[in-house]
């Protein structure tokens, strides 16, 4: 069965929305304690994907880290696909020519049961399979070397927990399709990205394209839970081999609408990097005692003098040249009167910085951002607390570093009475992000898909895992071409978590001509 996907008008057809929808009914939530993650809702997702992508699965290698999915298309230019086993095998290659057309021979996971475990060989549906087999554990050979890699492209199967399932207009993992909306935990984050490589992949096999680079599809697992069992294993295996990307794809920017101050069309802004990220914990001890002889302060009168001090004193404003590049690149679609103060920004750096703070949204862009999230102490109303504690959430821009974080702390508390230290994980931020070489070819199939678009630059202020592949490519763009409002963007980790079929259509569009331009150079 052959799909197209018009850019004037996209939508996808029912079968492809079902797949996704599918994919949603996989609960694959992941949480900081692994033991509580099921890992059967993971095995019942890698039973989808192989049914739903059999070329994928025939001529992709698929290395597995836990449950997360390396998966390798050998390019044209490197002549016969080397397997991961050691095998190798020849397949075709031709020049694309899809005209925005998705095609796919496969049909759809019918049905709102849930997928099988992976060894059971039926469908969503409960159908049994021809031809079934799982994905083989096969032994780690020789990657990278010589050969040329044009892109690595990355996405995560996992999803966070839902707190308020009674507030979801439908249950978040029943994966509902209407005529608009595919409904779920994960249809923005992040498994429809996921879905629509494949889809495009899948697509462009059955057409005969072949990148004449080789492309890495690294599909992780635990993202949601800081990555490292997944993208950090996949990343190391790569960097062992030596591997080097012209390109490396995550998700991250958006397309979005009502959104920039002062910008009528909308605005996609491609990620090349993201901010790093520590939560510090403060801690206090005291003698106690009865509260009828509290003394000059207790333990959480002194801390919260110490988070009161953070949150009145924050890191300064300070504009990257990644900032710059992005004010740059909007002040021609800008209103007045920013478009004036944009131009001026070169000596009126100072004020542009405050208008950019003004806002939650913005100030991200500008500082490293400090937010007190937890504070406890005591046990009695009239017993003076023995320990207190308090945690900091900071999100810290490119230039500054987690060292930075922990002496701006000490230096603002000015109490050696409050113990200053890191808690849990924490990550650098990107090493001077800036537009690589790769950039422009984003920005144009951005424009391709999404006609009249303005495109910039940006940084994640949260964190992906894209981190781990910093030093792996020339080019890194996090980014995903759907068109989103700011209610959209509230759904995401939120209640009513959708995606359109216009904006599913356009993330399978856009990674098919992907596909198509590395065919083609």
């Amino acid at each position: 069965m052959t799909r197209t996907v018009s850019a004037a008008a996209p939508t996808v057809d029912d079968a492809t929305a079902e797949r996704l929808a599918a994919a949603l009914r996989c609960a694959t939530v992941s949480r900081e304690d692994h033991t509580e993650t099921d890992p059967a809702e993971f095995d019942r997702l890698t039973a989808h994907l192989e049914h739903c992508f059999p070329l994928v699965h025939t001529h992709l290698d698929c290395e597995t880290f836990g449950h997360s999915r390396l998966y390798r298309w050998t390019g044209a230019a490197d002549g016969p696909v080397t397997t991961f086993d050691g095998s190798a095998r020849t397949g075709p290659a031709t020049d694309a020519d899809s005209g925005g057309a998705v095609a796919n021979g496969n049909t759809a996971a019918g049905g709102n049961a849930a997928t099988p475990p992976a060894d059971s060989g039926a469908t969503a549906d409960g159908a049994a399979i021809s031809g079934y087999r799982p994905a083989p554990a096969v032994d780690a050979v020789e990657l990278g070397g010589a050969e040329r890699v044009s892109a690595i492209l990355l996405a995560h199967m996992d999803v966070v927990p839902v707190d308020d399932e009674a507030g979801w207009t439908h249950p978040p993992f029943a994966g509902v399709v209407d005529d608009e909306f595919i409904w779920g935990r994960g249809a923005i984050d992040d498994k429809s990205r996921v879905m629509a490589i494949l889809e495009a992949v899948e697509g462009a096999l059955e057409a005969g394209v072949r990148p004449r680079g080789t492309v890495y599809l690294a599909f992780g697992h635990d993202e949601e839970v800081f990555g490292e069992g997944g993208a950090g294993r996949m990343a190391a295996r790569l960097r062992d081999a030596g591997v080097r990307a012209e390109l490396l794809i995550d998700e991250g920017g958006v397309i979005t609408t009502g959104v920039a101050a002062g910008v009528a069309q909308p605005v996609a802004t491609i990620m090349v990097g993201e901010k790093g990220f520590a939560t510090v914990r403060l801690s206090v001890s005291a003698v106690g005692g009865h509260s009828s002889m509290p003394g000059r302060q207790t333990a959480v009168g002194q801390l919260a003098r110490a988070v009161a001090r953070l949150q009145d004193h924050p890191f300064p404003l300070r504009l990257t040249p990644v900032t710059l590049d992005m004010l740059a690149r909007l002040r021609s679609v800008v209103s007045e009167p920013r478009r004036t103060l944009l131009g001026a920004v070169g000596w009126a750096g100072p004020a542009v910085a405050r208008v950019l703070a003004a806002q939650p949204t913005t100030e991200a862009l500008v500082r490293t951002t400090t937010a007190p999230t937890m504070i406890s102490g005591g046990v009695k109303p009239n017993v003076l607390p023995q320990r207190a504690e308090a945690y900091v959430n900071f999100r810290i821009l490119p230039g500054d570093s987690v060292a930075d974080v922990l002496t701006h702390c000490r230096r603002v508390i000015r109490d050696k009475g409050v113990i200053v230290e890191l808690s849990g994980t924490a990550s650098e931020p990107s090493p001077d992000p800036a537009a690589g070489p790769a950039f422009e070819l984003i920005a144009d199939l951005t424009r391709e898909v999404v006609p009249g678009v303005a495109v910039t630059v940006g940084i994640v202020p949260g964190a992906t895992d894209s981190r781990y592949y910093d030093d792996l490519a020339a080019t890194r763009c996090n980014f995903a071409s759907i068109i989103l409002t700011a209610a959209d963007l509230a759904r995401i980790h939120g209640t009513d978590e959708r995606i359109s079929r216009a904006n599913y259509a356009r993330l399978i569009t856009f990674n098919r001509r992907l596909i198509d331009r590395l065919a083609q150079s």
